[in-house]
């Protein structure tokens, strides 16, 4: 069994590896049932798993992954699952730099994509939940806050949550992504009565759509943009471990779907009429086929009888 990456194993298959995985110091996690009836586990190395408190688990599971731009985080409490996050994210950043005449400046724009190792932190409660995901040292932080609460209806109570809070901290030091900013250093960016993602209680919000949100920078001088996409979140009433309950579609899904199926329901009504005009064109023409035809010419009438 491999020592360096997370890898799924089926119960029926690998069975006895993850057993014997986890007698060798792994963690096993059990990640529900398959579409085909054997019960999924993931299992890596015991130092993937990072202990806030005594009772708090962040794991980071971007290695299960179907894409390589896709992370997954998970946050435990107690030994169960509150909060669950699948997303690609990237930041563009702008920034400053010196024109050739050494006088002017030219902004410039930083293209930051989540890092696949990213080190995270978690929090849930009944009515707030938090992530907070930091890669490059700690360089670039992007923090995610979560909210829980009710309004009345025509039908009574109803509960939903929404992401209301988006905070990134970076770097206009770090080389990777900002070549020769001018006043490098540390920068803020967030956003301002967000209400995102809103999804009813008990549901998790999904999205394959790109997502865009703006943040502003501290000193209001520049926009950050956050791209969001192949998003699955739950923060709030995950009901089994490991596993994502009913999903709220987004509205671009639904209108991407409706209008990927709008073009076979026009085509199988205009079939249908078709068949329905030739089957009557068919019965007209047998039952008009039997019937005696009397001529217009009236001297015709001493040939019939």
């Amino acid at each position: 069994m491999p020592q360096t990456s997370p890898r799924a194993c089926t119960f029926k298959r690998y069975q006895n590896a993850c057993e014997e995985s986890e007698k060798q110091l792994y963690h096993t996690i059990h990640l529900g049932v398959n579409k085909g009836g054997s019960v999924a586990f993931v299992v890596w190395p015991a130092g993937a798993v990072a202990r806030v408190g005594a009772e708090q688990e962040v794991e980071n599971l971007s290695g299960l992954a179907s894409s390589p731009e896709k992370d997954i985080f998970v946050v435990r409490e107690n030994g169960t699952t509150c909060l669950m996050a699948e997303f690609a994210a990237k930041l563009i950043v702008p920034y400053q730099v010196s024109a050739s005449n050494f006088v002017d400046l030219i902004t410039e724009e930083a293209g930051i994509p989540l890092s696949r190792g990213a080190e995270m932190k978690g929090k849930c409660g009944p009515t707030e939940s938090e992530l907070q995901i930091s890669w490059l040292d700690k360089t670039y932080t992007l923090k995610l806050y979560f909210l829980k609460e009710g309004h009345n209806t025509s039908k009574g109570q109803e509960a939903f949550w929404k992401m209301n809070k988006i905070l990134f901290v970076y770097d206009t030091s770090e080389p990777t992504y900002f070549k020769d900013a001018v006043n490098p250093g540390k920068h803020t960016a967030s956003s301002h009565h967000l209400s995102a993602l809103v999804t009813p209680a008990g549901k998790s919000y999904e999205c394959q759509a790109q997502q865009t949100i703006s943040l502003t920078t501290s000193d209001h001088q520049r926009m950050v943009i956050l791209l969001l996409s192949e998003v699955r979140i739950q923060p709030f009433d995950i009901s089994a471990d490991f596993v994502f309950s009913e999903e709220h579609k987004c509205p671009v899904d639904e209108r991407e779907q409706l209008e990927e199926t709008l073009p076979l329901i026009l085509g199988l009504i205009l079939g249908l009429m078709i068949v329905i005009t030739l089957c009557v064109y068919h019965i007209h023409h047998k039952l008009t086929a039997n019937q005696v035809q009397i001529p217009r010419d009236r001297s015709q009438y001493k040939h019939m009888g």
